[in-house]
């Protein structure tokens, strides 16, 4: 058995985490985490490889994110002692598959924050082409480390507003794009959903292309899930919880897949899949002024968002980790604030990994970091909807959902490892197998 936690020694000084975070705090964290460099940037690359079918798989990924979410809800309120979904899980499927969770979902994150933050230093350096990308990558990275060293209060009152700016983009964007489908722009009619099929069917790079869509979603709808670790922090987290899973299908129709059908269906898919954002090409085919300076600025909000969530997922997840003795117990402090700060900044040490990587990947920061996390959102899921059917008696509708979960994510997973370059699925076996030579190295107690 893991080492039993216990608030009055967990960090050394005797307090413990502290429940700052308001609901409506949780429900824009649950967007912020989702709605990153995955949809505004990453979405190009999804479109070029599966075509105007994309929405089919963003919209199958929505599907299964439901499943997860609902089951993660229902072990939540069944447990409302736990801190993390971690703590979800151990009881479940034993404290190896604890661990492994824990340690995946932190090195996620991580991952996420390396790219997210080369990623803003990119878009800075459209404003500012004189300074060095390094200089504006450490800007990002100290800022966003002193806003997540406050009060977790502060954190979520900047994830809130941040994340409002993508929403309310979003919104604007679907709607503009329905209206210009019928009536035309720059001087042509409207297209109406002709550009879906009319150059190479819905799928023109037919399974091969619509399984390798897969890897870019789940990295992108990989966020969700992060209300589950903000349990030890929330107030009312059974109905926060709850509340957030409820409507989790209902904000991947408006801000994923209406987002994307609108981009297909005013631009042919197949001018995509170049680098760049596909909400760009789209408001310069149609004329928007300031094009590059307005989705700039959108696109900035949208990856710091993205970036504090991760900071903030991938501290918690550290300093639980520690507390049940998977990680060395130094992690497991807190400050005055009650924020674990040491696992915190330790945690901000990948986001100077992203910058290395942005010096030599020439671009491609985005996609060489996204491979490990897109696998581990995969993994996660897997996890989170079998420790749900292990755990929560009941509710046949549920169980049929999360058994649908785990076959199409386990189907999901032999199509992204079929599709994605061996050097990817190579690094994540090594990491696999890392985590599981770390558990041994824990030498918990057994049961």
């Amino acid at each position: 058995m893991e080492q039993a936690f216990n608030p009055h020694t967990a960090s050394g000084r005797g307090d413990d985490l502290q429940r700052g975070l308001r609901p409506r705090h949780v429900i824009m964290m649950a967007l912020g985490g989702a709605i990153g460099a995955g949809l505004f940037r990453g979405s190009d690359s999804s479109i070029g490889t599966a075509g105007p079918g994309v929405i089919f798989t963003y919209l199958i990924g929505g599907i299964i994110l439901l499943f997860v979410m609902q089951g993660l809800a229902q072990m939540a309120i069944r447990q409302p002692g736990a801190r993390t979904f971690r703590d979800l899980v151990s009881p479940a499927l034993g404290p190896f598959l604890g661990h492994v969770i824990g340690w995946l979902y932190w090195l996620d994150w991580v991952l996420v924050m390396a790219a997210e933050t080369a990623t803003a230093a990119g878009f800075l350096s459209f404003w500012l082409p004189q300074v060095p990308l390094w200089l504006l990558a450490l800007i990002v990275s100290v800022v966003m480390t002193l806003i997540n060293i406050f009060q977790v209060r502060i954190y979520g009152e900047t994830e809130y507003w941040l994340a409002g700016v993508k929403i309310v983009v979003l919104a604007l964007f679907v709607i503009c794009g329905a209206v210009l489908l019928f009536t035309g722009f720059g001087g042509h009619p409207g297209p109406g959903f002709r550009h879906l099929t009319d150059q190479g069917g819905l799928f023109p790079n037919g399974w091969n292309g619509f399984l390798a869509s897969f890897l870019v979603v789940m990295f992108s709808f990989g966020g969700t899930e992060m209300i589950g670790v903000t349990l030890g922090e929330t107030q009312q987290p059974e109905r926060t919880i709850l509340r957030a899973a409820r409507g989790v299908i209902v904000r991947i129709l408006l801000f994923y897949v209406l987002p994307i059908l609108m981009i297909v269906s005013l631009v042919p898919w197949n001018q995509f899949g170049h680098g760049e954002s596909p909400f760009v090409t789209v408001f310069q085919a149609i004329g928007v002024p300031y094009v590059p300076h307005i989705m700039n600025f959108v696109m900035l909000t949208a990856v710091l968002s993205a970036t504090n969530s991760g900071m903030y997922a991938a501290s918690r997840m550290l300093y639980n980790q520690a507390l049940r003795g998977q990680a060395p117990r130094w992690f497991a402090h807190l400050s005055q604030r009650g924020v674990p700060v040491r696992a915190l900044l330790v945690s901000t040490v990948f986001l100077y990994v992203g910058v290395v990587i942005a010096f030599f990947a020439k671009g491609q920061t985005f996609n060489y970091l996204m491979t490990i996390p897109g696998y581990s959102v995969v993994l996660v899921w897997i996890i989170l909807a079998a420790a749900y059917l292990k755990s929560v008696p009941g509710h046949p509708g549920l169980r049929v959902g999360a058994w649908v979960a785990i076959i199409v994510l386990a189907l999901i997973f032999i199509g992204v490892v079929w599709t994605t370059p061996l050097w990817g699925t190579v690094c994540v076996a090594v990491v696999l197998v890392l985590i599981i030579l770390g558990w041994f190295a824990a030498k918990p107690s057994q049961s």
